[in-house]
């Protein structure tokens, strides 16, 4: 045991007074007690509360809030009636100035933690107008509740169902869509998913609707590959969803937390639906990953483009390319693209967007950046700028090791997690980088999430 464990003392069961010093990563307060780090939910830094401990960890514990002694100015009631027990959203008690001050901090301390820099090139948040109704997908699970069916959101660190039929953050057409979709499963009596049995039928409805083409796909994720009554429920959607222009069945056989299985089966209309970024259109299938926020992406890829400083002599490599959206984005600047995804639908995507874009200097590959780029690079591919988007993980370990051997001119990072950020960040800055610039910025309005522009660039001199 070391010397800080041996200082933890607080019990559960036991009420504390609590200086809230900042936000946690899941947008809970952090305050220290005794030397002890001390999570509470729904906390805002600079409050003080009293708080009554629940668990007891090794290095931290975790306390909920029973009153407020000092309020935060920036504490605001929560339009959301769910809010407190639906998981999605964790920042709606808090305005929105302090919301993206909050966020910029979230990177700071990352950085500071985990690297030796301790004057950072960050810049202000970039926030949205209206911080509402910006969402463009949802997947939502379903479940039976006698005759009723119930869609809605597990609560925060819990399995529990919360029936919600509207979401502040989603956009109107996608709680539409959603609502009809749920109202006509239950007239009709298509069997619900029994997570415990491993019984029944319909697992999750997933909408997703396109902002600037207005068209809309519903998919069914169902535990087997036969729907019952599906002419008569397709036949109603479609009657009541003029919008919807891809009805899919997605096939999800095993015990899993996922929501997609790996095969789909097109019930009605086409296989993909159109989405539009300025002026490049995107094909999108039912499960691509595309960015959730399509007001904030414009101005996400946009800083990207500013950070890739391109000539139009360039080659791009776009890992964790997706359905094509970053590197399609540079290709106006750019001798060629190279992307890659692990999703083959994905991929397909990508090259017939690249198509229907008119883009033909760009190639996209099956496989992990992490196995595809090292290898190339040992064949002689010399890339002039890296763009990386990857998940929440951060980059694989071959992938750094990579980056570190051949410094690249110009690295992009784009990441949804400032810790791992951060850690992938230390080891490429010991490795011959130099950190350029960071820009924060909330795709996610109301929630902890965070998503950062990291520019590196090669130093001369290791």
């Amino acid at each position: 045991m070391t010397k800080n464990e041996t200082m933890i003392r607080l019990k559960k069961g036991e009420t504390i007074r609590l200086p809230i010093r900042r936000l946690g990563i899941n947008g809970e307060g952090v305050g220290f007690y005794q030397k002890q780090v001390v999570f509470v939910d729904g906390a805002i830094p600079g409050e003080v509360v009293v708080a009554r401990v629940e668990s007891v960890e090794r290095r931290f514990a975790k306390a909920r809030l029973l009153r407020i002694r000092k309020r935060s100015p920036h504490r605001i009631q929560p339009p959301c009636p769910v809010y407190a027990d639906c998981g999605g959203c964790q920042l709606q008690h808090i305005d929105y100035p302090m919301q993206l001050k909050l966020k910029k901090e979230l990177v700071e301390e990352a950085f500071v933690r985990y690297t030796s820099l301790r004057e950072l090139p960050i810049e202000e948040t970039v926030g949205m107008d209206e911080p509402w109704q910006y969402r463009n997908k949802a997947q939502l699970p379903v479940q039976l509740r006698g005759k009723k069916v119930v869609m809605g959101m597990y609560s925060a660190r819990s399995h529990r169902l919360v029936d919600m039929r509207e979401c502040g953050v989603q956009h109107p057409e996608t709680n539409r869509i959603l609502e009809t979709a749920r109202k006509t499963v239950e007239e009709i009596g298509i069997p619900i998913y029994d997570e415990k049995k491993h019984t029944g039928v319909l697992r999750h409805l997933v909408a997703r609707f396109g902002f600037r083409t207005g068209e809309a796909q519903l998919v069914l994720v169902c535990r087997t590959d036969e729907l019952p009554q599906e002419r008569e429920l397709v036949e109603r959607l479609v009657r009541r969803l003029p919008q919807v222009k891809s009805i899919v069945l997605n096939i999800n056989p095993k015990r899993t937390s996922l929501v997609f299985g790996e095969k789909n089966r097109i019930l009605w209309g086409k296989e993909t639906v159109d989405e539009r970024l300025n002026e490049n259109v995107y094909a999108l299938s039912a499960t691509a990953f595309f960015q959730l926020n399509p007001i904030q992406t414009v101005k996400l890829y946009d800083l990207v483009k500013e950070a890739a400083e391109l000539t139009g002599k360039e080659t791009v490599i776009d890992a964790y390319c997706g359905v094509g959206t970053i590197g399609l984005w540079l290709a106006d600047r750019a001798a060629r693209i190279i992307g890659m995804d692990t999703i083959p639908s994905a991929v397909e995507d990508a090259r017939c967007n690249a198509k229907r874009n008119g883009i033909d200097h760009a190639e996209y590959h099956i496989g992990q950046a992490e196995d595809l780029l090292p290898r190339w690079v040992k064949a002689g591919l010399r890339p002039d700028v890296v763009v990386v988007d990857p998940p929440r993980t951060g980059l694989g370990q071959p992938l750094i090791d990579m980056l570190r051997e051949v410094r690249v001119p110009r690295l992009v990072y784009v990441s949804c997690n400032p810790s791992t950020l951060a850690k992938d960040c230390a080891q490429l800055l010991q490795g011959g980088y130099e950190l350029e610039r960071l820009v924060p910025v909330d795709m996610f309005p109301q929630t902890a999430h965070v998503e950062t522009v990291c520019t590196l660039s090669a130093t001369k001199e290791r």
